[in-house]
């Protein structure tokens, strides 16, 4: 049997490649996928040459061997078709997520996948890495009753962490971002503080946002992608406030205004990253407990909503030209099964 992989093989250029899948191992399951999300983020990167060389050798198991050619992508859904002998045959026809490149099958162990709860669908489970993200980034935040917050960067990972908050007692919340798709994607619904998308990308953005949250935020979560956008959030940010940076900037550099206002202000910067549970919530936090808040999330709000386009993956090449030139027509991509 052969399968279909999707593969980055040079800055801008992808290709479909066939190739015969691995002989099923006795405890191994082969997966069909039914549908996989494109990070705009993470794979951008990957697509444009931009990943940082230096991770290559990594021990991070999702950045080390990033090198063209490769597959690339995490978040693949599919369905169990065949089990090995050992394995479990009551798995068959089971709906499961994968930390999985893009591909048309796939042969783990059980114990690599994750099985969908009841009620999820395949589109909503493909934003299980996207939402566990979130999840992060709100625990690292540790948001205060009464807070004004600032969400910069309205991707999907900008859209999960706005409505988590949006489910707390703040004060304000406001939201940026460059493009109109993305600043309306999170419906206004009726709430006990005042929330306010912002065009991030405009002359006057700062003074705007800055007379809305008063004397500024007192927590920035920064997930745009651009480095710049860390000016916006030191300059937003209120005497002793929290900027958590959640963005993977790849090789991109931006100058930081570190002068004027910054160290009188006592900013702390948190870096936020996914693939550890901060050391403060590790002793009753793992990886299990987080992905249990992560499914109910996905229950809650529906990010299914913000699929903007669905391509076959022998339309790989055109999709990634659409997040790269037309970003402003898109929030999420995915790959899906023809019907």
């Amino acid at each position: 049997m052969k399968r279909q992989t999707l593969t980055f093989t040079a800055p801008r250029q992808v290709e479909l490649r066939e190739e015969p899948l691995p002989p099923l191992g006795a405890e191994d399951v082969l997966v069909e996928t039914l549908c996989s999300a494109i990070s705009a983020g993470s794979e951008l990167l990957v697509y444009r040459g931009q990943f940082p060389k230096e991770l290559a050798d990594s021990n991070d198991t999702l950045s080390s061997g990033l090198k063209y050619p490769l597959a690339y992508g995490y978040a693949c859904v599919g369905i169990v078709r065949e089990t090995g002998r050992q394995a479990d045959s009551s798995l068959r026809d089971k709906r499961v997520f994968a930390f999985q490149p893009h591909t048309s099958h796939f042969i783990l162990p059980p114990s690599s996948l994750i099985f969908l709860p009841a009620g999820i669908t395949p589109e909503t489970a493909c934003f299980l890495p996207n939402m566990e993200t979130a999840v992060n980034l709100v625990q690292d935040a540790a948001p205060i009753l009464g807070e004004r917050a600032l969400v910069l960067g309205q991707g999907v990972i900008g859209l999960l962490a706005a409505s988590l908050l949006s489910e707390f007692p703040l004060d304000k919340l406001a939201l940026a971002d460059h493009f109109a798709i993305r600043r309306t994607a999170i419906a206004p619904r009726p709430s006990t503080f005042d929330f306010r998308p912002f065009d991030s990308s405009a002359p006057d953005f700062r003074d705007q946002a800055r007379n809305f949250l008063a004397e500024g935020a007192d927590l920035t979560l920064e997930v745009s992608g651009s480095p710049s956008a860390l000016n916006d959030a030191i300059g937003l940010t209120a005497f002793s406030g929290r900027i958590v940076i959640g963005s993977w900037y790849g090789e991109k550099r931006a100058a930081l205004d570190l002068g004027g206002a910054f160290h009188r202000s006592r900013l702390k910067l948190i870096s936020s990253q996914v693939s550890t549970i901060a050391p403060e919530l590790s002793a009753r936090w793992d990886k299990s407990r987080r992905f249990g808040v992560a499914w109910d999330a996905l229950e809650r709000i529906h990010p299914e909503q913000w699929i903007t386009q669905r391509f076959p993956l022998d339309q790989a090449a055109e999709a990634y030209r659409l997040l790269d030139e037309r970003p402003q027509e898109a929030i999420q991509v995915i790959f899906s099964r023809a019907r």
